[in-house]
């Protein structure tokens, strides 16, 4: 028998690693379980960061767990009765109102007069939307001890300005941080530079999705900027607007780390938020039940939001 015809025997586990190879395929082929296999790492990873928590802080409100203890008895509504009795969670819920109500109508003014500005060419396009983005992408803590030296009340840049500019005298500087209303105001402010690149971003790709046609018809029939804007810009973009805002929304109503570098909660929790008191009084407090029952109030308000801005997205898009 000639050299030519000897075949070569297969290597031991080849025959194995075609048949595993025709299996992989054949799953990459079908697209029922390609689709599987491509969401799969999505959905795990909502189970385990998103789904086990919150399954835990139902299991904690309703019971009597706190940090030292190791009994978790069924204790009804007790947790979620007790806390709606106290002042701190009645003014911690307004609060969250103003806070989140009040910061997203500024991002979303905002964000569109700088997504409208960046769709314009100019020198030094770069640098502005390298600037923008800068807040987004620093770590919120490091970005907030920065404000919290910039409203120091020894210390403050701001302060200082408006004395070296004639408009407040030495013994006139702001109490940024300790007084109400002014703590308030920081403390939406700081959020509203946080937020802001985020929506931003997306009105700016809403924008740049729009057919130039539809701008040149408009310029042609004679339109100015005004009603070029809330005529024709504004109702294209409503849909992605309102993604923004949701976002928005749920970023304020679930932020405390804001608060938590800045005020605490304070003076006299004019500043406390629903997420800051859950992490008071679950954490620092030891009351895991009454911290997971004032967190679980989050959730229908967030559901609630998420539905009425879907809605209302969806109903922009079929007029």
């Amino acid at each position: 028998m000639s050299d030519s015809t000897v075949r070569a025997e297969p290597r031991p586990g080849a025959v194995a690693d075609r048949a595993r190879g025709s299996r992989l395929g054949f799953l990459l082929d079908e697209p029922r379980w390609l689709s599987v296999l491509m969401i799969g790492p999505a959905v795990l990873y909502i189970v385990l960061i998103v789904g086990f928590p919150f399954v835990l802080a139902i299991l904690y409100a309703f019971s009597d767990v706190t940090v030292g203890s190791r009994s978790l008895d069924f204790v009804g509504l007790r947790n979620f009765t007790s806390v709606l009795a106290t002042s701190k969670f009645q003014t911690a819920l307004k609060n969250t109102f103003i806070f989140a109500i009040v910061s997203q109508i500024l991002v979303m003014v905002l964000a569109t007069i700088l997504a409208i500005a960046l769709t314009r060419e100019f020198r030094g396009k770069w640098v502005v939307r390298l600037l923008l983005l800068f807040p987004w992408v620093a770590p919120i803590s490091l970005g907030t001890i920065g404000w919290l030296w910039i409203l120091d009340s020894t210390y403050s840049v701001i302060n200082w300005t408006l004395e070296a500019l004639g408009l407040i005298g030495p013994g006139d500087w702001f109490m940024w941080l300790g007084v109400p209303r002014l703590a308030m105001g920081s403390v939406i402010t700081v959020h509203v530079w946080r937020i802001l690149p985020l929506a931003t971003v997306i009105l700016l790709a809403g924008l740049t999705s729009i057919p130039h046609d539809i701008h040149d018809a408009a310029q042609v029939d004679g339109a100015g900027f005004w009603r070029h804007l809330f005529q024709v810009t504004v109702p294209l973009i409503r849909p992605i607007m309102l993604v923004a805002g949701l976002f928005g929304l749920v970023f304020a109503f679930t932020d405390m780390i804001v608060i938590f570098v800045l005020t605490r909660g304070g003076p006299y929790d004019t500043t406390q938020v629903l997420a800051s008191l859950a992490f008071f009084t679950g954490i620092q407090g030891g009351d895991l039940a009454e911290g997971a029952a004032v967190a679980l109030f989050l959730f229908p308000l967030l559901v609630a939001v998420a539905i009425g801005f879907l809605r209302a997205a969806r109903r922009t898009e079929v007029t």
